[in-house]
Parts: structure tokens; C-alpha cells; sequence
């Protein structure tokens, strides 16, 4: 198997564990604030105890450690406007928010990149745009302000992905992944303050002590559904660029959407204009590497076959 074969599938994983994040956000009776602050900080701890992770970190330069820590605290705002969109929408809207991510990674990684920037890229992200719009048509009133949340949070997907994909050689993913919750967790905590002032609809308190059933909830989410696929996605970045990854995270919406007519029932607030705008997103996911498969890869360390969320839910 080839490391562009693998790393493909090592993606597909992620996807559907990231569509399990949106689930277990709904399931976890926190606000948005204290929930994505126990996750980075749960996951943090568990880190702490892999020498590794240790090892790595004395190896750093300082140059690189404020590089890390400054996507750490995207990574922090993402979280939070994703989980702050499952709590004012629910899990199938956040998740399918995040489709919206190729169009701003189509024009931000090659910015970041510093790699020629490719219409073609533009244009398969636009081609999902309607897809969307089908998705979130049938969205009652009292949820418009959740996808507007949920859109910010593909916006900060597409900035802190495009920069990992230019940062992730320098250091293990493992010590990446440390280092940037760590920073996150920090963001979060003096954020919480002013929150109220930035953006209203996500302050809380953040020093919440969870009960027993967020307790587990919220082990299997910062180990199953982040560690896990946060690392991983870390390693597949070395073979695939953030732009193809980005399409194929566009499945995320289908696994979450599954998983929540199965387990929250949300099907009911569910119409064909939802599935048909389900259709076009997968449609896009499958239709750019077919015509992709036979072009010329002029940037072979950052372009291949398939893309993640780098590092998100």
C-alpha cells in the first residue's frame, strides 16, 4: 500500500470519528465553553504521560513553539464555535457546516502554502456551496444563528488547517498535538472572561464540574474521537494536501447525519431539500479525485489524492 493510499484511509477514519464528536456534543448536557475546554484538557493530560511527547517537545525551537501555539488557539476557537453551533442548531446542521471549509481553504492554503493557487479548487468548493444551501433551507428560524456560528467555525478549519499542513514536518505529531491543546486550553481559559463581550451567544461559566455522565462522555470524546484521529490526521498531512482532505471531510456531514437519525432522532426535523443537498456535497467528494487521477502532481509534498480536517472534530 502506498503512503497516499494510506493516508487515505487513515482519513476516511478520522471522518467518521469526527462525525461521532458532533453526536456526543449534543449527548454532553455542558455549554459549548466548558465542554471543548474539558476535551483539550482531558487530552492534554493524556499526552502528559507519553515521554514521547516530552522528548519532542525539548527539541523544539521557540520559533516553532509560538507557531504551534498560535494554531493551538485556532484549533481552541474552532471547537468552540463548532460545539457552540451543535448547541444553538444540533448535530446534523454543525457537522454540515463544515462543507463550507473548501471554499476557504481553496483560497487560503495556497497563501500559507506559498504553492500556485488553482481555480479548479475554487470551483469544486463552490460546487459544494449549494449543497449547503439545500441542507440549512429548511432550517427553522431559531437556528439561523447556529449556522452562522457553524460557518465561522469552517472558516477557522481552513486557516489553522492550511497552516498545520505547513508546520506538520517539523515535529512529531504527537508532541504537535500536545503542545497546541495545551495552548488552546490556555486560549479558552482567559477568553472565558471577555466571551460575553465578543460573542454572547457562546459565554457560559466556564468552571463547570461534569457529572458522571458527561464525565464518560467526555473521556470518550477527548480519546476516541480526539486523540486518536487528531494524531493520525497529523501523520496523513505529511502525503495529502489540506484542499483534497477538505473533500473528503465533506463525508463528515453523512456519518454525523446518520448517527443522529439513529441515535437523537433527528430526522424528524429533516427534508428532501436536506438530503438533496447531502447528494451534491458527496457528489463533490467523489468527482474531484476522478477527475484529478490522471493530472500531473506539480507539488508532490503538498498535494495527493485525499484530505482531512487536519486536526478537528
Amino acid at each position: 500500500m502506498t503512503d497516499t493510499r494510506r493516508a487515505l484511509l487513515q482519513i476516511h477514519f478520522c471522518v467518521l470519528l469526527w462525525g461521532v464528536t458532533a453526536i456526543l456534543g449534543k449527548l454532553i448536557t455542558l455549554p459549548a465553553l466548558p465542554l471543548v475546554w474539558w476535551r483539550m484538557l482531558l487530552v492534554v493530560a493524556m499526552l502528559a504521560l507519553v515521554p514521547r511527547v516530552w522528548r519532542g517537545l525539548r527539541r523544539l525551537s521557540p520559533r516553532l513553539v509560538a507557531g504551534y501555539c498560535g494554531v493551538g488557539a485556532l484549533v481552541a476557537l474552532h471547537w468552540l464555535t463548532f460545539y457552540g453551533a451543535v448547541k444553538l442548531a444540533n448535530a446534523s446542521v454543525a457537522a454540515t457546516c463544515i462543507a463550507l471549509a473548501p471554499v476557504f481553504t481553496a483560497v487560503i492554503e495556497p497563501w500559507v502554502a506559498k504553492r500556485p493557487f488553482q481555480f479548479r479548487e475554487l470551483a469544486f468548493g463552490i460546487l459544494v456551496l449549494p449543497g449547503v444551501a439545500l441542507v440549512v433551507g429548511g432550517v427553522p428560524d431559531g437556528m439561523r444563528l447556529g449556522v452562522l456560528i457553524g460557518a465561522l467555525s469552517a472558516l477557522l478549519v481552513a486557516i489553522f488547517g492550511s497552516l498545520n499542513k505547513r508546520l506538520v514536518s517539523h515535529a512529531d505529531p504527537l508532541t504537535v498535538t500536545a503542545l497546541e491543546l495545551g495552548a488552546g486550553t490556555l486560549t479558552l481559559t482567559l477568553l472565558a472572561p471577555v466571551l460575553p463581550f465578543l460573542l454572547p451567544a457562546l459565554a457560559s461559566d466556564l468552571w463547570v464540574i461534569p457529572d458522571l455522565h458527561d464525565g464518560l462522555l467526555l473521556l470518550a470524546l477527548a480519546g476516541l474521537c480526539t486523540l486518536l484521529p487528531f494524531a493520525l490526521a497529523l501523520v496523513a498531512l505529511r502525503h495529502i494536501s489540506a484542499y483534497t482532505s477538505q473533500l473528503v471531510t465533506n463525508l463528515e456531514p453523512v456519518y454525523a447525519i446518520l448517527l443522529a437519525m439513529v441515535l437523537l432522532s433527528e430526522q424528524r426535523e429533516l427534508t428532501p431539500l436536506f438530503y438533496a443537498g447531502v447528494a451534491i456535497i458527496v457528489g463533490a467528494v467523489f468527482l474531484h479525485p476522478l477527475l484529478n487521477r490522471r493530472r500531473k502532481v506539480q507539488h508532490p509534498e503538498l498535494m495527493a489524492t485525499s484530505e482531512a480536517r487536519n486536526i478537528a472534530d
